[in-house]
């Protein structure tokens, strides 16, 4: 992994750092930008509210309970590292820019 990488992997563990947009237009991944991935959601971002979206979005991108992402840090800031255990999937948007 370089240092400019927004995702590496630990062990099953898919970990991202995240460049939130809350109260989007729609939920979406977006592209990286630098050493973060841009995700979106349509949720405004009060206490907390937009990332509890986001985990829930991304639960369903990656084929995995809600209960299997873990929100590192940036829980109230747009800034975010997330973890995923053991990924069920790999959403058609990233496929080709996350390689294990």
């Amino acid at each position: 992994m370089s240092n400019d990488a927004f995702y590496w992997w630990d062990g099953e563990d898919l970990v991202l750092n995240i460049l939130g947009t809350p109260a989007a237009a729609r939920d979406a991944i977006l592209k990286p930008r630098g050493n973060q991935l841009k995700v979106s959601v349509a949720t405004a971002p009060e206490q907390g509210k937009a990332t509890v979206a986001m985990v829930k979005f991304l639960a369903r991108e990656f084929a995995v309970p809600v209960a299997r992402i873990e929100v590192i840090f940036g829980e109230t800031n747009v800034n975010k590292q997330l973890r995923i255990r053991a990924p069920g999937r790999i959403p058609d948007k990233l496929r080709d820019l996350i390689l294990r």
